[in-house]
């Protein structure tokens, strides 16, 4: 009777409305299964992982409004993958009712599902006898029974911040050899104290992660007040990301004192670093949240010029059509065997297929004649916006209008033109003091391309030419094949499952030669020709070796080429000094952006210092900062403008908070990226809407000139101020709820920046540096002077806007 009265109060603590006879074995396994979607950006964190208990699994999750997900593990395995069946509604209500759902492994396998929430909410997901999954949504109520809170007051008193000079010396990222101290701060009682130290492997996009020990260094006692201290030291020999955390005995019971668990865009490891927390020593290692420190080369080198370069990111196919002699046909051009579409109106939304648009039902296949001629033709316009960097996606010869798809790496795509125009094109960038970045991908290729030739249009040479395994093709060894197979779809690894994008094997020596190792190799090809440096598609998917091959590459051709990995988590790992110089910001995008659109700075800018402590600083000059890319919606998407029919006065809305977005962006140390068609007010979602064409007046579009004069204003703003490209970031001055105050120093040279998210005037005290006491202040951009009261400052922020305070 006692057990039964402990499981009906289980029952209602987890707020179930259906009595359970006993508990059963957990469906799944050992198999660890998270809630991934766009509340958690879509990733792999600790903190996402449903817990099993008695009959279900159970999350807590903390979302405001529609968020998109699916429950999965950490590779999206289709056994353990659970959506909307296909075909059914994907909505899943929050008041607590059962969602029939679907398994990854079912017949048209299934979609992600969607909740409107409103707070706190409890997810659980259960599993009938015949092993279909019901899903349901309602108030908090799960308690994890595993988790015992703390109340002993000595170790409640543990206290660590790894960004606070007197607990951790030196600060950030430091060159392999450094020696570091690390003082763990408690009340009198702790009886003994351990710095542990372990090295993180992690491949892939974070989905094989694990960390392997290094050392375990008793911690020394030493008086601090009526607080004691413990201390230890530990010199880091060689370059890695390394985890931390500190074991402590009080009471004869071992606790933990790890990284806090805070969520971090795009990551799979929650903790951004700074204050941790001090729990029970988890049952499993793997859960322990470690401090991380990045150890790099000695010698690692940025290009220079990197921290001053501001991007232009170019989509070519949708920027402007310079020749219409080269614009694809429909009667001669296809992808994946369907014909091409070609849009007459050029200012016509992309297609979607199954939007009821009039298309055909393949993705990427329309296009609106974008092409080299027309980035000449504009090149005047781009170096008016004030920025000195171009990017475009590739350029190389495939079939897709995004080009991801490489037919031939070493050649133009003849819809873009010819490799003469490349050359031209960098030829005038430069003679405009402008630099060409050019991309591509070494992790897969086309299907329909010279070393693959699916649909054997290349003259018998590819490796699976007509479908066919062919052992005698030249570029047999760039993929790997099961020959066992009879479907030719089975038969090769698609990127994730897409079968246009067969995976190259990396580890091939033939295609490491090809890709960077000969002297007239695709990498050694473009620099030639007058590209100054490349973006690298899918960076996780590489392996770290051949990153490592690569830059060697790469900077032995030219040490200023400048090397960018698309990396969408903490991308720590690639700034070791051995691989890449920089990478796109995704992380900075989405806490700007959440910022912007009225998000609590206090949370969010946790990420950004995170950043900060993180990465080495040359790398962190160099950073690729985004807000708008090909890949994401833009920027007045995200930031509340989502369709016509919300009206004026949403999009006017929308504006005023992108331009508190491009202030942050453009007074931040890094490179700044203006995504094509954002500085006149170009909207968009989800692919394909974010590759909307640039609206040029001559063809009917309308561009927002006076948003596009912000941009030129802010760029120059930029250009003009050197400690806003150059000054060392500090930690920050205030964050509160709305503003943000950072400072900024080169030499004696001082900035303030302030930023407001509240559509309101925001007026802060802040307290100053001693070395800002005696400095004049002006506004950067009214010339009015500000006056430092004792070491204090009191400053008016107006709403959704930001200042630049200088010293002069």
């Amino acid at each position: 009777m006692k057990s039964l009265t402990r499981y009906a109060t289980f029952l209602l603590l987890l707020g179930s409305a259906v009595a359970h006879a006993a508990c059963v074995p957990a469906p799944l396994g050992e198999t660890e299964i998270y809630l991934r979607g766009s509340m958690n950006n879509w990733g792999v964190v600790e903190g996402s992982a449903l817990k099993y208990q008695c009959d279900a699994y159970y999350v807590n999750v903390k979302a405001l409004g529609r968020h998109d997900f699916k429950i999965a593990d950490d590779k999206y395995s289709p056994s353990s993958t659970i959506g909307a069946p296909h075909g059914a509604s994907t909505s899943v209500p929050v008041n607590g009712a059962r969602y029939a759902a679907g398994i990854g492994s079912d017949p048209g396998s299934v979609s992600n599902l969607h909740a409107n929430f409103t707070g706190a909410h409890t997810v659980r997901l259960a599993f009938d006898k015949a092993m279909r999954p019901y899903l349901s949504i309602g108030p908090k109520t799960f308690v994890d029974a595993s988790i015992k809170p703390i109340t002993d007051p000595v170790v409640l008193s543990l206290a660590f911040d790894s960004r606070d000079p007197t607990a951790k010396s030196p600060f950030g990222a430091a060159p392999a050899g450094t020696e570091m101290s690390f003082n763990l701060s408690a009340l009198p009682g702790v009886s003994n104290a351990t710095l542990v130290v372990e090295l993180r492997s992690m491949e892939g996009n974070q989905e094989n992660l694990h960390y392997k020990p290094v050392a375990r260094i008793p911690m020394r006692k030493s008086a601090d007040g009526k607080r004691e201290r413990w201390s230890a030291t530990h010199t880091f020999p060689a370059i890695g990301i390394y985890g931390y955390y500190f074991e402590t005995v009080v009471g004869g019971k071992t606790y933990i004192y790890q990284n806090n668990d805070d969520v971090v865009y795009w990551t799979r490891e929650a903790g951004s670093n700074g204050v941790g927390v001090a729990t029970a020593m988890p049952a499993k290692p793997a859960s322990i949240r470690r401090f991380r420190q990045t150890i790099h080369r000695a010698d690692f080198k940025v290009p220079a010029w990197a921290s001053d370069a501001v991007y232009y990111y170019i989509f070519p196919e949708r920027f402007r059509n310079g020749d219409p002699r080269n614009d694809p046909r429909p009667e001669t051009d296809s992808y994946q065997g369907h014909a091409a579409e070609f849009h007459k109106n050029w200012l016509e939304r992309p297609f979607r297929p199954g939007s009821g648009d009039g298309s055909d039902d393949s993705p990427n296949n329309d296009f609106f004649g974008g092409d080299l001629k027309g980035i000449i033709d504009k090149l005047d316009y781009i170096a008016g916006l004030g920025v000195n960097t171009i990017y475009m996606t590739p350029i190389f010869t495939a079939s897709s209008n995004h080009k991801y798809d490489t037919a031939d790496y070493r050649n133009i795509d003849p819809r873009f033109g010819t490799n003469a125009d490349f050359e031209r094109l960098a030829k005038e960038a430069k003679r405009r003091g402008m630099r060409v970045i050019v991309d591509a991908s070494f992790n897969h290729s086309g299907s329909d391309s010279i070393y693959f030739d699916r649909f054997g249009r290349y003259a018998g040479q590819g490796a699976f030419d007509g479908g066919k395994i062919r052992p005698g093709s030249p570029y047999a060894s760039w993929y790997s094949f099961d020959s066992s197979k009879t479907r030719p779809e089975e038969q090769y690894k698609g990127w994730v499952g897409v079968m246009d994008l067969p995976e190259l094997n990396k580890m091939s020596p033939d295609f490491r030669r090809f890709a960077f190792g000969a002297p007239d190799s695709v990498t050694h090809l473009w620099l030639k020709r007058g590209a100054s440096g490349w973006r690298m598609d899918v960076a996780p998917w590489v392996p770290d070796d051949f990153w490592r091959e690569w830059r060697s590459a790469v900077k032995a051709y030219d040490p200023q080429a400048l090397t960018i990995a698309e990396t969408w988590f903490d991308a720590s790992k690639y700034f070791l000094g051995d691989s890449f110089d920089s990478t796109m910001n995704y992380i900075l995008r989405n806490a700007i952006l959440d910022y912007a659109a009225g998000g609590d700075a206090r949370v969010i800018y946790r990420n950004v210092e995170l950043m900060r402590e993180a990465y080495p600083p040359q790398a962190f000059h160099a950073l690729m900062n985004l807000l708008s890319t090909h890949d994401q919606p833009r920027s007045l998407h995200h930031l509340g403008y989502q369709s016509p029919s919300q009206g004026p006065d949403a999009l006017a809305l929308a504006k005023r908070r992108l331009r508190l977005a491009l202030f942050f962006q453009m007074t931040f140390p890094g490179a700044p990226s203006v995504y094509y068609g954002d500085e006149v007010g170009v909207d968009g979602g989800e692919d394909p809407y974010n590759r909307a064409t640039y609206p040029w007046p001559d063809l009917g579009g309308k561009p927002d000139e006076a948003l596009l004069a912000e941009y030129k204003a802010l760029i120059r703003l930029r250009h003009d101020t050197p400690v806003l490209r150059h000054g060392r970031l500090s930690a920050p001055l205030l964050v509160d709820e709305h503003v943000i105050a950072l400072v900024r120093q080169d030499g004696a040279q001082w900035a303030l920046t302030l930023t407001n998210n509240q559509d309101a005037p925001r007026t802060v005290q802040i307290a100053l540096p001693a070395a800002m006491h005696k400095l004049r202040l002006k506004d950067a951009r009214t010339g009015q002077d500000i006056a430092i009261d004792g070491g204090k400052l009191t400053v008016t922020v107006p709403a959704l806007s930001g200042r630049a305070l200088l010293s002069h």
